[in-house]
């Protein structure tokens, strides 16, 4: 079977309008969270008051048309993809259309929409009810608008599978490739719902951190002191080939997407098996699958949402699955939660700490929780060479995905 590189890379992210900037603000251990200044906080008392916005609004980037037709899930899904295509050097003439596919993941998808014209049909009648609404808050709309945009005819896939849509979408672009079914995948996650509902729902849940008066001290994985996720919202979008493809293209490849796993836990509708036996599973396909030994993992990107059962489950399933060598980072500590676009996001940032030999660090982490039990990166960034590395999502529902990446 074929190998599977990465020759294209796209985000934007609180911390960024694009890669660059968004992994130059996670070694410099920047926090992309702060204050919700919307009057919906103080209407509805809620009692989460902060989040992660985008660092660069998709209206400073989108053509005026672009932003009024489409959700800013898909908005942000575009503008992530159009900078992987562009950074893959691809134009249309390198791909057959039906040798391109699209796979891009959203947890949610346009939330947003549908609380708007839900409130524009009750306060002004159907009339007002915008004739976008179905394309705009259908969940498989940012790869559908990818998909147009680029002319993919290979397939066009949307994964919804809560925090670990971006991961799995990943997954999916993986085994298209070995499969031989195309020559191409544009391939990631998108998420753009901070708004009442949601920070409403997660609250009454008790997932989220409510340290209102310390926005960029909130979020805090793997810290004794933690208290739950901050929303963020982003995309993050790879380009990935298969490897005779791209070189026969002359691309250059900045890594191995060199295996992937994928279980389930059956455990519970929101959290994770307390041992993190599901997690370990996919950890270990994903070593499997890559040919990839244990002892040869530096480094784990771990999702890490500073929930109390979360951290220390998957903390678990890392020491069983590859042992206590790894070293981790948790980015939902600057980058706060990107939901279905989290594992995307983060797995951009596990090859780029492979290119660069560099671990980002996890800010808030004061004590780490004595049941964490592993070397976790705090204060300053890491330098060290790594030839293998490890992005783990989960998701409620209990989805689990690893990814394992290494050198180009």
């Amino acid at each position: 079977m074929t190998d599977v590189v990465v020759t294209g890379l796209g985000a934007t992210t609180p911390l960024g309008g694009d890669v660059a900037s968004t992994w130059a603000g996670m070694l410099s251990g920047r926090s992309g969270i702060s204050a919700i200044t919307e009057d919906w906080v103080e209407r509805y008392e809620l009692p989460v008051r902060i989040a992660a916005r985008l660092a660069t609004d998709p209206t400073e980037v989108l053509k005026r048309v672009e932003a009024r037709r489409w959700d800013r899930c898909e908005q942000v899904a575009v503008i992530a993809a159009r900078e992987a295509w562009k950074h893959a050097g691809l134009t249309e003439h390198d791909v057959e259309p039906e040798r391109l596919a699209v796979v891009i993941g959203t947890g949610i998808g346009g939330a947003v929409t549908l609380l708007e014209q839900d409130s524009l049909l009750k306060q002004e009648g159907m009339r007002k009810v915008s004739p976008l609404t179905i394309p705009m808050l259908m969940p498989n709309g940012p790869a559908a608008y990818v998909g147009l945009e680029l002319g993919a005819r290979g397939g066009v896939h949307a994964p919804v599978s809560a925090c670990a849509s971006g991961a799995e979408a990943l997954a999916i672009a993986w085994r298209m490739l070995r499969a031989g079914e195309v020559d191409v995948v544009v391939a990631g996650g998108a998420e753009a719902c901070i708004t009442a509902i949601p920070i409403a729902g997660f609250a009454q849940m008790r997932a989220m951190s409510t340290r209102n008066a310390e926005p960029e001290r909130a979020s805090r994985p793997f810290d004794s002191d933690r208290d739950g996720f901050v929303l963020g919202e982003g995309a993050g979008v790879m380009v990935l080939e298969r490897e005779e493809f791209a070189a026969a293209r002359g691309a250059a490849a900045h890594g191995r997407l060199a295996g992937v796993g994928t279980s389930s836990d059956a455990y519970h509708i929101t959290g994770p098996e307390p041992d993190g036996t599901g997690a370990a599973r996919a950890i270990s396909a994903a070593l499997r699958t890559g040919g990839v030994d244990a002892t040869d993992v530096g480094h784990v990107n771990a999702h890490a949402t500073a929930t109390a059962v979360g951290d220390v489950a998957e903390a678990a399933a890392i020491r069983s699955s590859i042992g206590d060598h790894p070293v981790l980072s948790a980015p939902k500590s600057g980058l706060g939660h990107l939901l279905g676009a989290a594992g995307a996001v983060e797995g951009i940032t596990t090859l780029l700490a492979i290119r660069d030999g560099a671990i980002p660090p996890t800010l808030n982490l004061d004590e780490v929780d004595p049941e964490v039990k592993l070397d976790v990166v705090a204060g300053t960034a890491r330098e060290v060479e790594l030839h293998a590395a490890v992005n783990d999502s989960f998701g409620f529902g209990g989805h689990n995905v690893a990814l394992v990446f290494t050198q180009a």
